[in-house]
């Protein structure tokens, strides 16, 4: 078995293996090997680049999710006025399935060994299902959808910048007219909003963390089994020239966007600049979250530090885009604006992420290490961007962005 310290060892480990869900293994147990029949294992160099390559790509398409769907949920009379919520839910529901499920990769992480087993405690469901999971969170094509897709989709710093602006009185509602002032209110009720929001995002990403799992089970006699051959003869293979493709062609839609003739230049700010810096998001999530989910196993640092980190600069890049002349009211100030919505949308939004941090609160081996470590994330989050955001908000106020 490689180091799981080496991210360009022979199967590299996903940031979900530093979190606690190894930690209750036997010591000295190793995770089974791919099937003989199989063809070798890859050298340490294309493993490594076919990870990188499923995360790019499936960065891209997480990101894009995101945004779609934060456009379909928020609209006139919406009763949900925090537009990432149902994103976070939904990522959630299919790390849930993914983490559960044992047939997509069935060929991949091995079949049962020939003879009778003499230790008694390997036909244990739970020790059976450790060593599922220790071999699934090796294969370059789980990674990208994991910590790709799921990573990607969801997103922590957006989540606390919505409890900032609950708390500040300051969330968009899109049945106000364009330009309107929120009414004023107390801070008892700023207060309910703010656990209003906490609630109903870590409550609903949990719920659909569980039920993605029990979908899995529910659906095991008829999910598919991706087949070992075709992954690695021509899915990897393929993936590597469309992520790498994808992301230089949103750089030269980034340059050239296809609007800049007609009429007002907005793809740049709904998507093309969120796809330019997702997956630079994506990568250093997955490399922080390798080097230190393991160094504290009751404590995901890994996880938390990108959270932490994203948050931050999405509090700068809001601050600098809601500022006359940077981001807001001069119409020259179009591009900065976008760039800025791109790298909160892209970087931040893919740096940092809800179902993977709601994986590790149901993971770690007691409750009072899921809330030390979920309170811990909210509240040292929430306390930069009441610095950050609340300097500026406080003194000056917000003013409105052009690109918004």
């Amino acid at each position: 078995m490689p180091s799981t310290t080496d991210p360009s060892s022979a199967y590299p480990l996903t940031e979900a293996q530093g979190r606690g869900d190894t930690n209750e293994w036997p010591s000295g147990d190793h995770a089974p090997a791919p099937p003989a029949s199989a063809a070798q294992p890859l050298s340490k160099h294309a493993t490594l680049l076919y990870t990188v390559s499923y995360l790019i790509f499936f960065s891209l398409l997480g990101t894009l999710a995101r945004l779609g769907l934060q456009a379909l949920t928020f609209y006139t009379g919406a009763p949900v006025v925090t537009g990432v919520l149902w994103a976070n839910v939904g990522g959630s529901l299919v790390m849930g399935f993914l983490s559960e499920d044992h047939n997509l990769f069935r060929e991949e992480w091995g079949q049962k060994a020939k003879g009778p087993d003499t230790d008694p405690a390997a036909n244990d469901p739970k020790i059976k299902s450790q060593k599922h999971m220790a071999v699934k969170k090796t294969i370059p094509l789980y990674i990208g959808l994991t910590t790709g897709f799921c990573g990607c989709f969801t997103s922590f710093s957006s989540f606390i910048r919505d409890i900032f602006l609950a708390l500040a009185n300051a969330l968009p509602d899109p049945s106000l007219p364009t330009g309107s002032h929120i009414a004023s209110r107390n801070g008892g009720y700023s207060f309910m909003a703010l656990v209003a929001v906490i609630l109903l995002t870590v409550s609903l990403s949990l719920s659909a963390l569980i039920f993605g799992a029990h979908l899995a089970l529910a659906l095991t006699r008829v999910t598919p089994t991706v087949p070992f051959a075709f992954t690695r003869r021509v899915l990897d293979r393929v993936v590597v020239v469309l992520a790498w493709g994808c992301w230089l062609g949103a750089v030269f839609l980034a340059i050239w966007p296809p609007d800049r003739f007609h009429g007002p230049d907005v793809w740049r700010g709904r998507a093309v600049f969120a796809l330019v810096f997702a997956p630079l998001g994506c990568l250093l999530r997955f490399y922080v979250s390798l080097r230190l989910n393991s160094k504290i196993p009751t404590f995901p640092l890994g996880t938390f530090v990108v959270n932490i980190f994203g948050t931050i600069i999405l509090g700068l890049c809001y601050d600098l885009q809601h500022v006359s002349g940077l981001g807001a009211v001069v119409p020259a100030a179009l591009t900065g604006c976008q760039v800025l919505q791109g790298i909160m949308d892209g970087f931040c939004g893919s740096a940092t992420t809800i179902s993977t941090w709601v994986a590790e609160l149901k993971g770690l081996s007691h409750r009072r290490y899921s809330y030390v470590y979920g309170t811990a994330s909210v509240l040292v989050a929430l306390g930069f961007l009441v610095v950050i955001m609340g300097s500026l908000l406080w003194t000056r106020g917000f003013d409105k962005p052009v690109c918004g």
